[in-house]
């Protein structure tokens, strides 16, 4: 139902998008260890209808460190009585190369859970997606040339891109089991307001152009990211408008990775 696509695509606006026209480069990250952004949610007339943090933070229980880039959603007030959903997505970045490795979602509406995971395999050109609520069996995917990431991380990592109204830039984006060829075209330049205060922002709108429209797009939903011209390029808002409303999220706290020691830190005087 469209009240479900809504709430999930909400939990999909914010995390990575390698540059699909350099796949051989090293992908950026699109956050650092350390770095939180925290964003509330108006839907339609509600006005405090959630909330989505995107955080980040290095794992080395493996034998290479991996960049955890982690993104809660939930409902909250009226929204939460009338759709209270809840979900949890971590993505994992092999910090040598910058890539997308592996990706688990849950998510919870009602009485109704779900949640799967994906590991990528790029010398294969193929992904392994499992079902673990409820239960299917792992199938292959055919992966796509580029990078992949979700959404929200997608337009997170647009803020390491130098774009200029008029120019565009591809992006490789999974929902769920089905890859999405997208283009990024930016706008034009716009004042934004936050609670953080009033940035100089650019404006970028995916767009499914390169192959026939499915899901989201299919449907005549828009995206837009709105990136400050600062020297922080933080994503100060995002919106998904859909038939039956516009959900946006603002920008309400933004935690700065931590200071990298001096040099005379890392080596103090006797």
């Amino acid at each position: 139902p469209d009240h479900f696509l809504s709430a999930h695509a909400m939990r999909q606006i914010f995390a990575l998008l390698l540059l699909a026209a350099l796949p051989a480069a090293m992908a950026q990250l699109p956050l650092r260890d350390g770095e939180a952004f925290t964003f509330k949610i108006s839907w339609a007339i509600l006005p405090g209808a959630g909330e989505i943090k995107v955080s980040a933070a290095t794992d080395r229980s493996g034998p290479a460190p991996r960049l955890v880039v982690s993104t809660t959603t939930r409902t909250r007030g009226l929204a939460r009585v009338l759709l209270p959903f809840d979900a949890q997505a971590d993505s994992f970045f092999d910090q040598g190369s910058g890539r997308l490795v592996a990706l688990t979602e849950s998510s919870e509406q009602r009485n109704k859970q779900a949640a799967h995971s994906v590991t990528f395999d790029y010398p294969a050109a193929q992904a392994l997606y499992t079902r673990t609520h409820p239960t299917e069996q792992t199938r292959p995917l055919a992966l796509p040339a580029g990078d992949p990431v979700d959404l929200i991380t997608c337009l997170v990592q647009t803020r390491l891109w130098t774009l200029q109204p008029g120019q565009q830039q591809d992006a490789l984006v999974l929902f769920d089991s089905d890859f999405y060829e997208l283009t990024i075209h930016a706008t034009r330049y716009e004042e934004v307001r936050t609670p953080l205060g009033t940035f100089q922002t650019l404006v970028l709108e995916p767009r499914m152009e390169k192959t026939p429209p499915k899901g989201m797009f299919k449907k005549g939903s828009t995206v837009r990211v709105w990136i400050s011209q600062d020297e922080r390029r933080l994503p100060v808002k995002f919106e998904v408008e859909f038939k039956i409303g516009t959900g946006v999220a603002t920008l309400a706290r933004y935690d700065a990775p931590p200071a990298a020691p001096t040099k005379d830190a890392q080596n103090p005087r006797p």
